[in-house]
């Protein structure tokens, strides 16, 4: 009888730990410009090379190179830079505040500033982004009022949720912001499934499912990619795959081989992998995506390369697990300022304008705090009504409930 070894578990390990030097060799990153831009319609077979690759479109020197280059106008660029640095400036002001006790939670998106804002831009008026919690990008370059998204993460009196939700879990119907869910990968399941009902009342609508590296080992995850690709959904899978979910890294989730792109290849899904800090070439991959879902030839899987700068909230601890200066040594630098140096190469933008509006746009998001903060708190006493828990949760207040009040006497 032959003799095995005892088995052992495998646990990924990451290759660096606080006190190491970063390393991101392992990060595979093409050349600007080198990676093709297929027809819409393509089999997802056919781009498989595009699920280990990573489309750029801005190249070291700040300039537009390549084929999916060329698709926004200089305007429009400026518009999303003051997009990126109206939410970085808001994030600055947000965290201020949640160390100051004026708000009991956090989360930054510092670094990731271009995933969201520039997706927003491929969006039309109508469709419906399930999200995580780091894509207030969505709602900023979506012109939704920063004093609703400060009364919100304040819980105060004008919040529009009425204190039914967690601080930066925000909810717009009006910008295709649906509610924030908590028990990740919840969202994905029900962007498809809302992408589904769009199409079975033919529809034109869109619908984008939003995750992070770490919850795609949700199962809901695996579930929401088999019915996207059986009934052919007309959505766009997104994963922000910025290297650590909540103080583990990504090989966990990600088993430590493959990306995470590749798990849409099994399903028949195309997907991509595209520099998330680069503005252009999210605008540019996303657009492929939207045009895709809306000519009903069904999902695709984007993967954004990014990194967290920040910590993962404000209960979180960065130097505990990984060393204080990766974000520095990050390849793909920041995407504020790599925007900033393609457009003043345009000769559209300058140093002096930028110093320039950072300070109009610091003093836009400091009146709209004063605004936010003018407001008293949402219940007196800090505890809230019978009102105020059942108003908008049931179409009619309980029968018993209502006794319960008139006995009482209200």
């Amino acid at each position: 009888m032959t003799e095995f070894p005892q088995l052992s578990l495998h646990v990924p390990e990451p290759a660096v730990r606080p006190g190491d030097q970063p390393d991101f060799s392992n990060v595979k990153i093409a050349k600007a410009g080198v990676v093709p831009r297929p027809e819409v319609d393509v089999a997802s077979e056919e781009i498989r090379d595009l699920a280990y690759s990573i489309i750029r479109v801005l190249n070291r020197d700040g300039n537009a190179v390549g084929p999916w280059a060329g698709l926004l106008s200089d305007e429009e660029l400026l518009t999303g830079l003051r997009n990126m640095m109206k939410l970085r400036a808001f994030d600055a002001r947000m965290l201020m505040a949640q160390r100051q006790g004026k708000t009991s939670f956090y989360m930054q998106h510092l670094g990731e500033e271009a995933v969201s804002c520039a997706f927003r831009k491929a969006l039309r008026k109508g469709d419906m982004n399930f999200p995580t919690y780091r894509q207030a990008g969505l709602l900023i370059a979506d012109d939704y009022p920063m004093v609703e998204m400060m009364n919100q993460i304040y819980s105060n009196e004008s919040d529009p949720l009425r204190g039914r939700q967690l601080p930066i879990m925000y909810s717009s119907k009006e910008h295709g912001f649906f509610t924030i869910s908590g028990n990740l990968a919840t969202q994905y399941v029900q962007a498809v499934g809302w992408a589904m009902a769009s199409a079975i009342k033919n529809d034109t609508r869109i619908a984008a499912a939003w995750i992070g590296d770490g919850s795609t080992a949700e199962s809901d995850f695996h579930s929401a990619l088999v019915f996207a690709s059986t009934y052919k959904a007309p959505v766009i899978l997104n994963i922000v795959n910025n290297q650590w979910a909540i103080s583990t890294f990504q090989g966990i989730a990600r088993g430590g081989s493959g990306t995470f792109a590749a798990r849409g290849l099994g399903f028949g899904i195309p997907a991509l992998r595209v520099d998330g800090n680069d503005y252009l070439a999210v605008y540019a991959v996303s657009s492929w995506a939207a045009e895709r879902a809306r000519r009903n030839l069904g999902p695709t899987l984007i993967e954004y390369v990014t990194y967290r700068v920040g910590a993962h909230s404000t209960s979180d601890d960065p130097s505990a697990y990984r060393p204080k200066t990766e974000s520095e040594a990050w390849p793909l630098g920041d995407p504020v300022l790599r925007l900033k140096k393609h457009l003043i190469a345009r000769g559209v933008w300058s140093e002096e304008r930028h110093v320039q509006a950072e300070a109009e746009i610091l003093d836009e998001v400091i009146q709209a705090q004063k605004q936010a903060e003018a407001h008293g708190t949402l219940h007196a006493g800090g505890k809230p009504s019978v009102r105020d828990i059942f108003e908008g949760v049931y179409a009619e207040m309980p029968a018993h409930i209502r006794r319960q009040r008139q006995k009482a006497g209200y």
